[in-house]
């Protein structure tokens, strides 16, 4: 997803996005530890996306709060 879809969503849909992110991230890691991935850089596609839904959500809290 990119970083400008990413700011065209809402804080709630982001904050939905982020516990679907998280999920996806604990099944990849499951099954990477039990029986193997087929594409194993998933997992950092999954992180690298959760750390941009974080970004854009601390950025909207900052400027919430001046």
């Amino acid at each position: 997803m990119k970083n400008s879809k990413i700011k065209e969503m809402s804080s709630p849909e982001l904050e939905k996005e982020l516990s679907e992110l998280k999920s996806e991230l604990f099944k990849l890691r499951f099954s990477l530890a039990t029986n193997g991935l087929d594409n194993p850089l998933k997992v950092k596609e999954v992180r690298k996306e959760i750390a941009r839904v974080k970004t854009i959500l601390r950025q909207r809290e900052i400027e919430n709060n001046k």
